[in-house]
């Protein structure tokens, strides 16, 4: 009986969540309501507070959780989040590792994208969600300078910024890549970010 009752907490709790992404998607962050997401998950506004205190929280969980599972991040003390695939991909240098990295990586970018679009339009509204995409976004840079700091490459004042110029052109890749017109392809556009990052971070 037990197992049944925590079996449904997980099911509310990721009904919320599914519904509050869904909603902030089509409605916007801003607009979005406790009430029209408890309504959405077939719940209650006093069931929603049972999960998350606000709709801030709610936002910070879809980073924490499904941001973070769609990319294989897991719990770090020193970081927040490590990925580390990611480590190992930097550590290992080659544009082999890092092209397979990529590619797995932008297989996860139609569900990560919206996520990242609403944590950023959250921010600008909330003030309890500033700079959240970017907080996020400065675990990744961290797993790039771990990598360059176990691999000894580079010079320990270069290994963080590097990162967060490898970042930066990958986030502005993903978040663009389903509506602009670069004439290349999907492979194409694979090559050209693995010979950017080799060139970085070696």
């Amino acid at each position: 009986m037990a197992n049944l009752r925590e079996a449904q907490k997980r099911m509310t709790r990721r009904l919320l969540l599914e519904s509050g992404l869904e909603l902030f998607k089509t409605k916007g962050y801003a607009v979005t309501t406790v009430d029209d997401i408890a309504t959405a998950a077939g719940t209650t506004r006093a069931t929603f507070y049972a999960y998350f205190s606000s709709r801030s929280e709610l936002m910070q969980a879809l980073i924490d959780e499904q941001l973070n599972e769609a990319l294989q991040r897991v719990g770090s003390p020193e970081h927040g989040s490590t990925a580390l695939g990611l480590v190992a991909t930097v550590a290992d240098g080659s544009p082999e590792a890092i092209a397979a990295w990529l590619g797995r990586t932008a297989d996860s970018w139609p569900a990560i994208r919206p996520i990242i679009r609403i944590g950023r339009d959250a921010a600008v509204v909330d003030p309890d969600l500033t700079d959240l995409v970017e907080r996020w976004l400065e675990e990744a840079v961290s797993d790039i300078e771990d990598g360059l700091t176990e691999a000894g490459r580079l010079e320990p004042h270069q290994r963080h910024f590097r990162g967060v110029l490898a970042m930066a052109q990958l986030d502005f890749v993903a978040q663009h890549w389903d509506r602009a017109d670069w004439k290349l392809t999907r492979e194409q556009m694979l090559g050209e970010l693995t010979a950017s990052w080799a060139a970085l971070l070696n």
